[in-house]
């Protein structure tokens, strides 16, 4: 008995699923894993770096040129110091000399009047070198040969404070607590306090600010400090100079006076010190 083929169909949802797996066995084994590209050596997160390193660089080759320029202006400075102390005694000597050659007895004058004759023909002018030989070493001699240390009168306030006198320092220094920078009538001040030398109380000295100077050392932040101006009275000396303000309280001696007070005025000699009195201040205008 034969019974009629009949034809069986699917739905489509069968079928879609049938081509759907057979797609998936024939691409699946021609996956393979990509690696991944290689980044761009000048992408952003690379070339930072770079840069960061490179500006290490430079800056510590800048600190390592601003130690060696330290260096070199100490070196200077006790140079400097070396020349003046040198130069003091030179002066010394000289008036050693000329102290010895006064004290001489006198030659015969007849052995003076022919040695003097042949140089009075030679010498077209006598008198006019002798005056001036003369006026170079009187020009050596109104200069002042100061110590190390020194009382000087620094008015404000009107006292007298032990001083270092440093000829390696260009500009002159004080002891300066407690600074306070403020404006008035549109103008800048600074108030700040200096210590008595004899009672160590507090005195205030108000300024006006005439500038400000930078101060770098190595390895550290620069500092901003003001510049007032002082009258300052070393002997005959009498002066208004420039001061920086800066605090001083490690040194014990508050006011440091450099080369804008001494200037051709005077010569320093370290091995001595307190060479000249005190100033009186009730004697003073």
């Amino acid at each position: 008995m034969f019974f009629p083929e009949q034809s069986q169909s699917y739905p489509p949802h069968i079928i879609s699923g049938i081509l759907f797996s057979l797609c998936i066995l024939l691409f699946l084994p021609g996956c393979q894993t990509v690696d991944p590209q290689p980044s761009d050596k000048n992408s952003p997160n690379q070339v930072l770096p770079f840069f960061e390193s490179n500006l290490e660089e430079r800056v510590a080759e800048l600190d390592r040129r601003e130690s060696e320029l330290d260096e070199r202006a100490a070196a200077i400075s006790a140079r400097e110091s070396e020349i003046v102390t040198v130069l003091a005694e030179v002066t010394k000597q000289k008036e050693q000399l000329e102290r010895q050659q006064s004290k001489k007895p006198a030659t015969d004058s007849s052995k003076q009047a022919k040695v003097s004759r042949p140089a009075a023909n030679n010498s077209p002018n006598p008198t006019r070198t002798t005056q001036a030989k003369t006026s170079r070493v009187d020009k050596v001699d109104k200069r002042k040969i100061l110590g190390g240390l020194e009382y000087i009168f620094l008015d404000p306030p009107g006292i007298n404070l032990s001083a270092r006198i440093d000829t390696g320092a260009q500009t002159s220094s004080l002891n300066a607590l407690d600074m306070v920078e403020f404006e008035r009538d549109g103008k800048p001040f600074i108030k700040f306090n200096i210590i008595h030398p004899d009672t160590e109380e507090k005195i205030e000295i108000t300024r006006r600010v005439r500038g400000h100077t930078k101060i770098k050392k190595h390895k550290i932040e620069s500092q901003r400090r003001p510049i007032v101006r002082l009258r300052v009275k070393l002997g005959d000396l009498d002066e208004h100079i420039s001061f920086t303000l800066v605090d001083r309280s490690k040194f014990k001696q508050q006011a440091l006076i450099g080369r804008n007070f001494l200037r051709d005025l005077a010569i320093v000699d370290v091995s001595k010190e307190f060479t000249i009195p005190k100033t009186d201040p009730t004697a003073q205008p």
